[in-house]
């Protein structure tokens, strides 16, 4: 366990400055969003109430109030979600591929530590989860400021205040990133795991039989997604319905592990019988 969390530490070290990065551009953006977001809003509202000879009240009557909605679908917000979701998924790739093209070829050196070589596969996957789990930290933690911030901007009759819950209910993406129940982060999340799990053993497919191994991870990570969709595709159509929500959630949960077993079992199989060091 202790080597493991080493490899685990190692791994988040050589991500650590894009990372600061990722997380710095996430404060800095998300906050100048508020204020500008409520700059535009301010101005809009005094051009109309001074042309249109207008209290405060008749303006949000007619426009609306001001409210982190506005800011939250904004792409002062959404932007570096999105930057940081994409520099993560690259990372996927280039946490393995970094090791072997690299000038000296570091994955042989990882390979030969003391240490199952499971634990190099693991390491990697936990170390993009635990990132994964620190921007979603970051982005709860930043909620409830960005909102007192607008309160801070933006008069108490031109704003219409909401809590963190209600934030995050009013916006489809957030919803998807920050769960709102146990259960749903594990389903999400857990799918998340699953989905690196199944590119990690595309790349060493690739890796172990180059040209072929890349069309035979191709191959492994369409399967993998049709076995885990497959009942959810089927139950689109009313005339092919034949699970209850209930079982769907069962079935998918059985698909999920079965899948995300499979492909740490091949991964394994790949680091320790096809890879040679």
């Amino acid at each position: 366990m202790n080597r493991f969390l080493k490899l685990v530490n190692f791994e988040l070290g050589r991500f650590m400055k894009i990372y600061l990065v990722l997380v710095g551009i996430t404060i800095i953006s998300q906050f100048a969003g508020v204020i500008a977001q409520s700059k535009d809003y301010l101005n809009h509202a005094e051009t109309v109430m001074f042309e249109r000879a207008m209290n405060m009240g008749a303006y949000v009557e007619a426009y609306g109030a001001m409210s982190m909605r506005q800011v939250t679908a904004s792409l002062w917000f959404m932007g570096p979600i999105a930057l940081s979701a994409a520099a993560l998924i690259f990372y996927c790739f280039f946490i393995w591929y970094r090791d072997w093209l690299g000038k000296n070829t570091f994955i042989y050196r990882l390979l030969m530590l003391p240490t199952a070589r499971l634990n190099v596969f693991l390491s990697k996957a936990a170390a993009i989860f635990l990132m994964v789990l620190g921007l979603i930290s970051l982005q709860i933690v930043l909620l409830p400021l960005l909102s007192t911030v607008l309160q801070w901007t933006v008069p108490a009759d031109l704003r219409l205040d909401m809590n963190v819950h209600e934030i995050i209910n009013n916006i489809y993406q957030l919803q998807i990133i920050i769960p709102d129940t146990f259960v749903g982060f594990l389903v999400a999340y857990g799918i998340g795991f699953m989905a690196v799990f199944v590119v990690f053993t595309a790349i060493l497919f690739e890796r172990s039989f180059r040209l072929k191994g890349a069309l035979m991870g191709a191959g492994y990570a369409i399967l993998s997604g049709v076995i885990f969709l497959g009942p959810v595709i089927l139950q689109i159509s009313p005339n092919t319905r034949f699970l209850y929500p209930g079982e769907l959630f069962a079935v998918e949960l059985v698909l999920l592990l079965l899948v995300s077993g499979v492909s740490i079992w091949l991964s394994h199989f790949l680091l320790k019988k096809k890879i040679t060091v």
